[in-house]
């Protein structure tokens, strides 16, 4: 029974690996999705945000700013909110790609560098890719902002695969030390 148990462990190893990498294609394409929105669009959204975020603030923070304030304000954060869903998107990018790489055993050095290698690569493509899209432009700035979470998610990658080897996944670890036979 033991046996069959190693087994079934083992196989479901394999199989899911390869799964690992969902979340990332799935990233990517929601970041080409955000990409192909017409200008106007995207300003849309992202300043419906800022609106939510400062009426957010006005509630809970309880301002009572005037409606002509709250818009003001609402203009003025916009700017941020893009660059913060820029930093965002490619934050989460970097985690979702360096993760099924820490799976497939790349630590160290190496991931930093092979994940960072993907996740810019794809920023330097997408802002490319925006250079099609009606209202928009590609900008190398942009590329750099996207590297601020790039860098940061690659970090937490670095932190959460150390600390899980050292805890939870430890004993995950140990089963290549396990005797046959016992």
């Amino acid at each position: 029974m033991k046996y069959l148990g190693l087994f079934i462990k083992k196989t479901l190893r394999i199989l899911l690996k390869p799964l690992s990498f969902v979340p990332a294609i799935a990233m990517m394409c929601f970041i080409f999705y955000m990409s192909s929105q017409p200008g106007g669009d995207s300003a849309g959204l992202s300043f419906e945000v800022s609106k939510a975020l400062v009426n957010g603030y006005n509630k809970w923070g309880h301002k009572g700013l005037s409606d002509i304030s709250l818009a003001t304000l609402a203009i003025v954060i916009h700017g941020y909110v893009r660059k913060a869903a820029h930093v965002g998107e490619y934050f989460l990018l970097a985690i979702s790609v360096g993760l099924p790489f820490y799976v497939y055993r790349i630590r160290g050095f190496g991931l930093m560098l092979l994940t960072g290698l993907i996740c810019v690569s794809y920023a330097v493509l997408d802002e490319y890719h925006q250079m099609f899209v009606p209202g928009r432009s590609g900008e190398p700035r942009d590329v750099l902002i996207d590297s601020i979470g790039i860098f940061f998610g690659v970090i937490l990658v670095r932190i959460i695969g150390y600390i899980g080897r050292k805890t939870i996944f430890a004993p995950l670890s140990l089963d290549k030390y396990e005797v046959v036979g016992e």
